[in-house]
């Protein structure tokens, strides 16, 4: 068996350094994406976030996707308020940078069963029983409907609790 370089030898040797070579170059691509995955916050959750120096401002890119606030110096609550990415950056009293972090909120999926009928979405919780639920993304008749009735209820338990 010979070994020369043929054409169909040397297509596939520069094949296989063309692959070498991009996969190479996505392989540190892909390492550091996984290690900068950043604060993932599910929807209506707190998250506990510790920083190494007392912290005097926090500032969120798009306060509609997360919120922060400053527990105590060295720590902050972050809460997912709707579906996104966003950053957050906190800073010491002489306004150096503590911290500079993406965070990316997302739907918590466990117990949830999602409906849809063609366009319409709905979206059921089910801890244990399934019961509908306000969740972004719904039709609007079905958000509006369980919004309104949740709005009533805690209308109803904050006039109780007051008396």
């Amino acid at each position: 068996m010979s070994l020369e370089k043929t054409p169909a030898r040397q297509r596939l040797a520069t094949a296989a350094l063309l692959f070498a070579a991009i996969g190479g170059g996505l392989l540190p691509a892909s390492v550091s994406h996984a290690a900068d995955e950043g604060i993932r916050v599910i929807i209506d959750r707190a998250k506990v976030m510790r920083v190494s120096r007392p912290a005097d401002i926090v500032i969120i890119g798009n306060p509609a996707i997360a919120d922060a606030t400053i527990q105590d110096s060295q720590t902050l609550i972050i809460t997912g308020r709707s579906f996104g990415t966003t950053n957050l950056i906190v800073l010491d009293s002489g306004g150096q940078a503590i911290a500079d972090e993406i965070v990316r909120v997302s739907s918590a999926n466990d117990d949830v069963v999602t409906i849809y009928k063609r366009a319409a979405r709905e979206t059921l919780s089910c801890t244990p029983d399934c019961s509908p639920t306000a969740t972004i993304g719904d039709t609007a008749a079905t958000f509006d409907t369980v919004s309104g009735q949740v709005e009533s209820y805690s209308g109803l338990t904050d006039a109780a609790s007051q008396k």
